[in-house]
């Protein structure tokens, strides 16, 4: 039955009775008494509460479809509204659904596209800092070793100080290439790239402390390079926006398989701001291979990012 019918019928309904008790012990005199003004008054309340109450049981199914319709969030896949009865509301409700998985199986595609011609970019983007510009460099440091060495001074200790401006530079963009790259990743596994990672950002004003736990499932690659992602993000966004003073990074097997990342810091916390891109990054990270991610405050405060992965990971179908 069409909504158009189902209320339709309903309004007849109530005032078919109306008409009834009109018709039947209800009687209206010439001139109306006060008795029957207190009735007629009555009835009119009982029908208006009897016809709400009807529609809002009949639309109680649309109305949490279209809670459905302005809470859905791609990057936040929840459950599905349920399908109830076989009317027009119940189709709809099974286009939205369907609706729904179309468009984020489409954004797991074309972002995994994206992520993997970034993954591509960054790769060459680093490999350019490290064979052109960190090899030029190299040859400026020598050169300038050389010409500091048989300089007099002041002329040398300038130079010097150019040498040292030099190597610096040279480190920063080897540090660079090493964000871009993970190599460590590829060479030692995720264990000491995290190691690696939270050494990087340990500052005389941030601590990181690395926890593993043993017993971790094996990972696919794809998998670990998400996990990698996500922690260089969580410590990226302590060190430079949450003010904090120390970081955890925890990698841990979960109880009913699969494995979790916690990246747990101490600074002034998400607050009201939105969400920035490299959180809507990690989301659209953890969406490719089907995992779990949740950014919030933490216990003690500061902020919390978890990411559990279900299973061994891998790109999602």
């Amino acid at each position: 039955m069409s909504l158009y019918w189902r209320i339709f019928l309903l309004n007849a309904a109530v005032l078919a009775v109306a008409v009834a008790l009109l018709l039947g012990p209800v009687t209206v005199s010439t001139p109306v008494l006060f008795g029957e003004v207190l009735v007629l008054l009555g009835g009119l309340a009982a029908m208006l509460v009897a016809n709400a109450v009807l529609l809002r049981v009949g639309l109680a199914p649309l109305a949490r479809l279209n809670r459905a319709m302005a809470t859905a969030d791609l990057l936040r896949p929840v459950t599905r509204p349920a399908v109830t009865g076989d009317g027009e509301i119940a189709a709809l409700t099974r286009s939205f659904n369907a609706m729904l998985d179309r468009l984020e199986a489409e954004r797991a595609t074309s972002s995994r596209r994206v992520l993997t011609a970034l993954e591509a970019e960054r790769k060459r983007i680093a490999q350019e800092l490290h064979d052109e510009i960190g090899q030029t460099l190299t040859a400026v440091l020598l050169q300038l070793k050389h010409a500091a060495d048989r300089s007099p001074e002041p002329m040398g200790a300038e130079l010097h100080q150019a040498q040292e401006s030099t190597r610096a530079s040279l480190d920063e963009i080897r540090r660079i290439a090493r964000r871009l790259r993970p190599g460590v990743l590829e060479e030692l596994g995720l264990h000491s790239a995290l190691r690696s990672l939270a050494s990087e950002f340990t500052t005389p004003r941030l601590g990181v402390v690395t926890r593993i736990t043993p017993g971790l499932p094996p990972l696919d690659p794809a998998t670990e390079l998400v996990l990698y992602r996500v922690a260089q993000e969580g410590l990226t966004n302590a060190a430079r926006h949450a003010g904090a003073g120390r970081v955890e990074v925890h990698l841990r097997p979960l109880a009913g398989g699969g494995t979790g990342l916690l990246v747990r810091d101490d600074g002034r916390g998400l607050g009201e701001a939105p969400e920035g891109a490299g959180i809507q990054g990690m989301r659209e990270r953890a969406l490719l291979i089907g995992a779990d991610l949740l950014v919030g405050p933490g216990p003690r405060g500061g902020t919390e990012v978890r990411l559990e992965v279900h299973g061994t990971g891998g790109p999602a179908a």
